[in-house]
């Protein structure tokens, strides 16, 4: 595997960097810096959305049919590298990374022609319904029913742990259709506007103390069934398409970037010798444990690269990288609580604001810390619990 690169990509990471240079202004890297999560704010990540849509490079992965750049997956890895070196704001991965592909693949040429381009403006703003209570890793057991009734499903029930619902004016969402036979045969995939009556989201906060997701209720809320992407009673095919992407890689860049801000920090704080922490031999080998780890996953998504190179979809693959990059990720938060230390449970969410004038208790360096920590304990959980990941890699890969 050749990981060199050839000049033609040297000249298109400078002018990467150029743009992001020019176009990345201080209250942009500073939401950038301040994401605790996936998901940066929805005012941040749609102004930089709507910077890179201008400039045509909003949805890297895209066809050139469909308004992506063109891109081969170098350059892809290339952009996503130098926009997390950067600090640029992370975009809502809903639309752009997991409904807009479903909808090339699976949508009418009318859904095609209305979502996609209000996708790549930032018009729309999407939420997964996916989860229920009760249905959440075991998903195939959903039991939020719709209803057909002429030109409409009626949809009742609720869905969990939906990012971002109270921003979003769209969900794509998971319905039973069908109550008989092997669940995954009777779920259907829908396309669905928030402002629907009858829908109410009610907020769940955090560990972090923060609003990202929600409960969403439904009650007696009439869809059109112009709304289904795919068959009725297909939708499971739609769902696992979907989650390839949501469990994909690419995650290498942004774990380099956290290990480098571990790695500031630890030189900045002082160790047991009156030396720096990272002068410790132990905390130094549990760093370099963890480097090793991104090491192994960066090497992993170039083998990826190499496979959508040539047409294939991510696959099995997905979930190693899935597995692999939310396990890598929480080790790094480890490792900022431990330098952290006394100043990591201090909670100040008003610091935490893009442009606040509000000073932190402690190093800035460690206002994010505990956010992080707490956020992430979840990312091996959803897209799929790890434990769920490990059984496909068993069947799929393995063949056990």
């Amino acid at each position: 595997m050749d990981l060199q690169l050839s000049p033609q990509d040297l000249a298109f990471r400078d002018e990467v960097r150029a743009f992001l240079d020019e176009s990345l202004t201080p209250l942009l890297r500073s939401a950038g810096a301040l994401t605790t999560s996936v998901f940066t704010e929805k005012e941040w990540s749609l102004a930089w959305q709507r910077i890179l849509h201008q400039r045509g490079w909003v949805a890297p992965a895209w066809p050139v049919d469909y308004g992506g750049p063109g891109w081969t997956e170098m350059q892809r890895y290339i952009f996503a590298s130098e926009c997390a070196a950067a600090g640029a704001p992370s975009l809502s991965p809903m639309g752009l990374k997991m409904v807009g592909p479903c909808i090339m693949r699976y949508g009418t040429e009318a859904q095609k022609a209305f979502y996609l381009p209000r996708i790549l403006a930032g018009e729309d703003y999407w939420c997964q319904g996916y989860s229920e209570p009760g249905s959440g890793s075991d998903l195939a057991s959903l039991q939020m029913r719709a209803d057909s009734d002429g030109d409409d499903y009626v949809l009742n029930g609720s869905k969990i742990w939906t990012t971002h619902a109270h921003f979003a004016n769209r969900m794509f969402c998971l319905v039973r259709t069908n109550f008989e036979g092997k669940p995954q045969a009777g779920i259907t995939f829908l396309l669905l506007e928030m402002n629907t009556p009858g829908i109410t989201v009610a907020p769940i906060i955090t560990l972090a103390g923060e609003h990202e997701v929600n409960q969403v209720f439904f009650d007696n809320v009439r869809v059109p069934k112009s709304g289904r992407l795919g068959e009725e009673n297909q939708g499971w095919t739609v769902a696992k398409y979907l989650l390839e992407f949501e469990r994909g890689g690419g995650s290498a860049a942004g774990l380099k970037v956290s290990l480098g801000r571990v790695r500031r920090m630890a030189r900045a704080e002082g160790g047991d010798d009156a030396g720096s922490l990272l002068a410790d031999p132990a905390f130094r080998g549990r760093l370099a444990a963890a480097e090793i780890a991104v090491e192994a996953i960066e090497m992993t998504e170039h083998r990826v690269m190499a496979a959508l190179s040539s047409g294939k979809n991510p696959g099995p693959a997905s979930s190693m990288l899935k597995t692999q990059g939310t396990e890598a990720m929480q080790r790094i938060d480890e490792l900022a609580i431990e330098v952290a230390a006394h100043y990591a449970p201090v909670v100040q969410p008003d610091a935490r604001t893009p442009g606040s004038n509000i000073a932190p208790v402690g190093p800035d360096h460690s206002l994010v810390a505990m956010p992080r920590y707490l956020n992430n304990r979840a990312a091996s959980i959803y897209g799929g619990s790890n434990e769920i990941q490990r059984d496909i890699m068993a069947r799929l890969v393995l063949g056990l």
